[in-house]
């Protein structure tokens, strides 16, 4: 049973580490939108 908890243990800690891994590695797109936002005038000081 102590073995058993040990592997379940060390292939948890694999799967978070895996999990780190992979999105330290992952080239994420910047997204390509843009944003046109009309701003009135009385917002500006004279």
């Amino acid at each position: 049973m102590k073995s058993l908890s040990r592997i379940l243990v060390l292939l948890v800690l694999l799967a978070i580490a895996g999990g780190v891994a992979f999105l330290a590695h992952w080239d994420i797109p910047a997204p390509v939108t843009t944003v046109e936002k009309v701003i009135p005038n009385d917002r500006f000081p004279n």
